[in-house]
C-alpha cells in the first residue's frame, strides 16, 4: 500500500472513531470533526470518509454529521432522498428543508466533549 493511501486509511479510521462517539440524539460537522482530529482545513476529506462509511462491517452513525450550518449536505449518500432526515428526527431532531432547525441546541464538538 502506498504512503498516501495508508494516510488516507489511517485518516479514515480516525474519522469513524470519532464519528462512533457521536451521542444519540446529537449532531456535529463535517469541520468540527476535522479540527478535533488536528487537521482543521480537511473538512471535505471527512465527508468523503463518511461517504464510504456505509461499506464498513460496523454501524457508523454517518447520519449525525452535518454541514457547518446544520444543513444535511451528504443526504444523497443514505440511499435516498428523506432517509437521513428521517434518521435524525427518529432521535429527536427537528428537520425542515433540509436543515437541523434545533441545531445550536443539539451540536456536539468533539473538541470539547471529549478533551
Amino acid at each position: 500500500m502506498s504512503g498516501k493511501k495508508q494516510i488516507e486509511n489511517d485518516f479514515f479510521e480516525r474519522v469513524y472513531e470519532v464519528t462512533r462517539l457521536i451521542p444519540f440524539g446529537k449532531v456535529t460537522s463535517y469541520g468540527a470533526i476535522a479540527r478535533f482530529l488536528g487537521t482543521g482545513r480537511s473538512a471535505k476529506m471527512v465527508g468523503w470518509a463518511l461517504n464510504v462509511s456505509h461499506n464498513k462491517p460496523d454501524f457508523i452513525p454517518a447520519h449525525r454529521v452535518v454541514n457547518r450550518n446544520g444543513i444535511l449536505s451528504g443526504k444523497h449518500h443514505f440511499g435516498g432522498h428523506s432517509v437521513m432526515q428521517q434518521l435524525l428526527e427518529n432521535e429527536g431532531l427537528i428537520i425542515e428543508d433540509d436543515k437541523v432547525i434545533n441545531f445550536r441546541e443539539k451540536f456536539w464538538d468533539p473538541s470539547s466533549e471529549l478533551l
